[in-house]
């Protein structure tokens, strides 16, 4: 299949839209024809129709593309975050709703002048990391349909890495919008928690999800991030970012697990892309240091196995009991468990929690950033459904813990397998360290270059 005439990166569709050489109108029509060609690929839930997005290329009749940090770029939206008169459905026909307002983030998007184009595929009630979990079918991997596209936020990665959008709004709670990234060959940055407002998103965990930006590269997504992100008063759990003025130096520490404690199941060939990646950053002016990740890994497993699995359940729980049958049987086994933890049991999580973030802390007080796997390995879509729980907490080995410790994290490529798969690592920083976490991450993929998702564009 054709490549577009030009790449659809933010940093090469704004110098064609200042120098006239693309227009909206055209750069919409070529991605909704890529689209239409696709339509096999269970990327997309629904697709706004010739009106709305008539309406939409409208509003950018007049306006200056340098006033407007998003002029023209269409986006997708993971279909459990709601845009007036589209259906949202979490995955779920059977609870799907009709929103009559469009949530904040997609909202500062649009008036930025992005262009939605649609609503994307994903694990039902974002719930997995794996993406087919879904009635809609499992988005196709397009370095490899045998192999699973990674979720919750499936359909969003998928439309990314193939050149369908320039950028596609995720959700991540346990690593949904960076296990896909990892899987995708893309950038998938996932904020300090409350940065960017999460009204208008369907629950999974309301007290640890976030609203995820999945970019081909690092600049496109930190554009995204920087009209997004904004405190909202009518989220309770929305947050301020305080004032950080503490750039990245030009030589830094960055912290790596202990290599008896690196896990890459059985992929030798990712373990030795993430030993490059350490080299890089070596040789970018990092020094790596050795950290004990076991409290980040024992607060991982607090995710799924302690008592925030409530969160979901209570997200839905009026919906589970009347229509349990509509579910996917793995999400409704999963959610269903949550009715089971008490509440001694999540005061007992919380403490050991708090216990775990104060040593977190105690490890960043020596580094500036922590270097981790975004992923140990990929898996296929039919070992999936053989073990469909056990690869799914294996891919969040190195995520799950995140929004628990109260982290920021921006996933991003770091090469390709010799089986021709791409393998990606994650820098990790502090709650409101995005910035420093997106420079190294930003210092990272200019050092690796290489293709932008699965198009043959590369970085411009």
């Amino acid at each position: 299949m054709a490549e577009p005439a030009a790449s659809l990166d933010l940093t090469t569709l704004r110098a064609d839209y200042l120098s006239g050489r693309r227009r909206p109108a055209d750069v919409v029509a070529a991605a909704r024809a890529r689209i239409s060609a696709r339509r096999d690929d269970h990327v997309w839930i629904s697709l706004l129709d010739d009106d709305a997005v008539g309406a939409a290329l409208r509003r950018l009749e007049g306006v200056d593309p340098a006033t407007a940090p998003l002029y023209g770029v269409p986006f997708a939206v993971k279909d459990n975050i709601d845009l007036a008169g589209v259906p949202t459905t979490a995955g779920c026909p059977a609870f799907a709703y009709e929103p009559t307002q469009t949530a904040p983030a997609l909202a500062r998007a649009i008036a930025a002048g992005a262009i939605p184009l649609g609503k994307t595929n994903l694990d039902q009630f974002a719930t997995g990391l794996v993406g087919v979990r879904s009635p809609y079918g499992t988005p196709v991997n397009p370095f490899d349909a045998t192999m699973i596209p990674g979720g919750s936020s499936s359909g969003s990665a998928v439309a990314v890495a193939a050149g369908l959008v320039s950028f596609a709004f995720g959700t991540d709670t346990a690593g949904s919008g960076r296990v896909p990234a990892a899987l995708n060959n893309l950038v998938g940055l996932k904020p300090s928690r409350g940065l960017i407002s999460t009204r208008g998103v369907v629950p999974a965990c309301r007290s640890l999800d976030c609203v995820s930006i999945f970019g081909l590269t690092v600049d496109d997504a930190a554009r995204v991030f920087d009209v997004v992100a904004a405190y909202d008063p009518a989220d309770p759990f929305s947050r301020s970012a305080p004032p950080i003025a503490l750039p990245l130096p030009s030589a830094f520490r960055f912290g790596v697990p202990a290599r008896a404690q690196r896990e890459f199941f059985g992929n030798a060939a990712g373990a030795a892309l993430f030993d490059a990646t350490i080299d890089r950053l070596r040789a970018l002016g990092g020094e790596p240091i050795d950290v004990d990740i076991a409290p980040f890994l024992e607060a991982a497993r607090l995710l799924y196995e302690g008592p925030w699995v409530a969160e979901r359940y209570h997200a839905i729980r009026d919906f589970l009991a009347a229509h349990a049958d509509a579910m996917h049987p793995i999400t409704r086994r999963i959610i269903a468990g949550g009715a089971e933890p008490r509440a001694v049991d999540a005061f007992a999580a919380y403490y050991r929690l708090r216990t775990l973030q104060r040593a977190v802390a105690g490890i960043f007080q020596g580094i500036d950033v922590l270097l981790t796997p975004t992923i140990g390995t990929g898996v296929s879509v039919r070992a999936v459904e053989n073990d469909p729980i056990g690869l799914n907490s294996q891919l969040g080995h190195y995520t799950n813990f995140m929004n628990l410790l109260d982290l920021c994290g921006v996933a991003v490529p770091a090469g390709f397998q010799p089986d021709g798969l791409p393998f990606g690592v994650t820098i990790v920083a502090p709650a409101f360290h995005d910035a420093r976490a997106l420079a190294v991450a930003r210092r990272l993929q200019v050092d690796v270059g290489g293709r932008l998702g699965a198009t043959m564009h590369t970085l411009p």
